[in-house]
């Protein structure tokens, strides 16, 4: 459901890492979810306190509810402290409303490595560590969800199914992977859906499970317009139950900042079916933004916390914050961060380092993107760029 929207992207200073603190406890309350099967959503925190009122006769505008997004995560292999590595960017990801991101590993013990030394296996207890940092959704629909067979798979579908962070993208059957997460705060639902292009994990299936899946360049052959229709048709039926419909497309090349061209015609196909974000990972590298019929298409948000560490743009990437009201989108900002190379955790960056992370987003940002693009490639002095 998609209303007009304001860029605002803000060049967050290294000051705001006090908001970070690995000592504090989880979001307030235990965020609840459903999906688009049941009844309707429920409440992931309790409402604003009211502002000013509104002129008599004048309808009460809903409250600002605050969207974070972060691009691709791992708290295994060399990432020996998953809690040390999240507790620096903790506060952030748990003063906003809603925190999601790009989980790719099990939550699994069980079962043999798929993939070899690229084989990302965890353990239940990596969910307490998410929930602790303020996560409230993870998409599960990513080449890493299958590395360690179908049991993992599963364990890890289900341990995410009704708990205290929710996931989307996969499920036991085709239908399940494409049914939207529905979350709730402050009165706006969205509704988050997650697809895989890369492969390697299995295509969820009528009977098999797996993750819902297009097939499409670069990895997994030409595009099949019958699996991109029916991520399309998941999309429309998420438009019609929530305020605002939020993709996250596992896609693209790894190691550039260039989108492939064929990401623009699947965004331009999620925005016709009511897509009201979208947001993609997979690179390993932060890419451009484009805008399509207003609507914001970050193409890859790079690494959040991932063990890789040979060259700075594996080991640099932006969280995405966003402010809504109801369906409307009215601000988006970018923070850019980098990881320490020693425990691979992020830490909010400024001066050049933060710089060249914007610069590298603007590098390959579509003139479409209008204001953003011109923010993004101002000084780094400029602390919020507005149109």
């Amino acid at each position: 459901m998609r209303s007009g929207w304001v860029v605002a992207v803000a060049f967050v200073a290294a000051s705001l890492a006090a908001c970070a603190d690995d000592g504090a406890g989880p979001k307030g309350g235990t965020p609840t979810s459903t999906t688009a099967a049941t009844s309707g959503a429920t409440s992931a925190s309790p409402s604003a306190p009211g502002s000013s009122s509104p002129s008599a006769g004048e309808p009460e505008p809903p409250p600002a509810v605050d969207l974070t997004i972060v691009g691709d995560l791992m708290l295994v292999r060399g990432v020996a402290d998953g809690r040390r590595a999240l507790a620096p960017m903790a506060g952030l990801l748990r003063s906003a409303d809603l925190t999601v991101g790009n989980l790719e590993q099990t939550l699994s013990t069980d079962g043999e490595p798929t993939q070899g030394g690229d084989s990302f296996g965890g353990s239940p207890a990596d969910l307490d560590l998410l929930r602790w940092a303020g996560f409230d959704a993870v998409s599960l629909a990513n080449n890493h969800l299958g590395d360690y067979g179908e049991r993992a798979l599963l364990e890890t579908v289900d341990l995410l199914s009704d708990g205290p962070v929710r996931a989307f993208g996969a499920g036991r059957t085709a239908r399940a992977a494409a049914r939207p997460l529905l979350l709730e705060a402050r009165g706006t639902t969205f509704a988050f859906l997650g697809f895989n292009a890369i492969g390697e994990t299995p295509m969820a299936t009528a009977t098999t499970p797996g993750a819902l899946s297009v097939r499409m360049p670069p990895r997994t052959g030409p595009l099949q317009q019958a699996d991109l229709d029916r991520v399309t048709a998941a999309v429309r039926r998420a438009d019609r139950v929530a305020d605002a419909v939020v993709v996250l497309p596992h896609w693209g090349t790894q190691y550039t900042h260039v989108p492939e061209p064929v990401q623009h015609r699947v965004a331009r196909a999620l925005v016709a079916a009511g897509a009201d974000l979208v947001v993609g990972g997979h690179p390993h590298w932060v890419q451009g933004v484009e805008q399509i019929s207003g609507v914001p298409v970050l193409h890859s948000l790079g690494n959040f916390v991932f063990d890789m560490d040979w060259e700075p743009q594996v080991m640099q990437g932006v969280m995405l914050e966003t402010t809504w009201r109801g369906p409307e989108l009215i601000s988006l900002r970018l923070v850019p961060y980098a990881m320490d190379p020693a425990t691979f955790a992020p830490r909010v960056v400024d001066g050049e380092v933060a710089a060249d992370i914007l610069r590298d987003v603007a590098s390959t940002t579509s003139p479409s993107a209008g204001p953003l693009v011109r923010c993004l490639t101002s000084s780094p002095s400029r602390r919020v760029c507005t149109p």
